[in-house]
């Protein structure tokens, strides 16, 4: 297996994981489909949502795939005037990454992170490896030390 520069952060900063493969679709790139093809728990298993403010910042949003993301909740969280998710033709030259295969880990940019603070709750979750097809078994504390995030109420 190839590995992302997602795993290769982790690598360098000494946090450990496991790698999760799933066979996908172009059909099916939701990560509740994810889930269920990997044989994980929808909660378990951390979308990547990346929002665009209207002062043209990014944001990034970890939450379990189930969820939502409640627009008014992260405008109030990233002091922005107006917040939308960012456009999916625009996803893959702002992050690097395609959608069903975006990482919080290892973006072109180190974006402001959050992660959706019902993961304290889980010993592990998933999130993409930066590739279709791959999900990362992470500590939730890992995940936001790696990505310089934080916890917080978004959904």
């Amino acid at each position: 297996m190839k590995k992302t520069n997602a795993m290769r952060i982790l690598e360098a900063q000494g946090i450990p994981y496991e790698v999760v493969a799933y066979s996908w679709d172009e059909e099916h790139l939701d990560a509740v489909h994810a889930s269920e093809v990997a044989g994980l728990e929808p909660s378990q298993v951390f979308k990547t949502i990346v929002l665009e403010d209207n002062e043209k910042q990014i944001f990034v949003c970890c939450l379990p795939a189930d969820f939502s993301v409640s627009l008014k909740k992260v405008k109030a969280l990233t002091g922005s005037k107006d917040i939308d998710l960012l456009k999916l033709d625009r996803l893959q030259s702002v992050t690097g990454y395609i959608r069903g295969g975006c990482s919080p880990l290892g973006m072109k940019k180190q974006f402001p992170t959050f992660i959706e603070e019902v993961a304290q709750a889980e010993p592990y979750i998933h999130v993409s490896a930066g590739v279709r097809g791959l999900q990362l078994k992470i500590k939730p504390e890992d995940l936001v030390s790696a990505t310089q995030g934080k916890f917080a109420d978004f959904t």
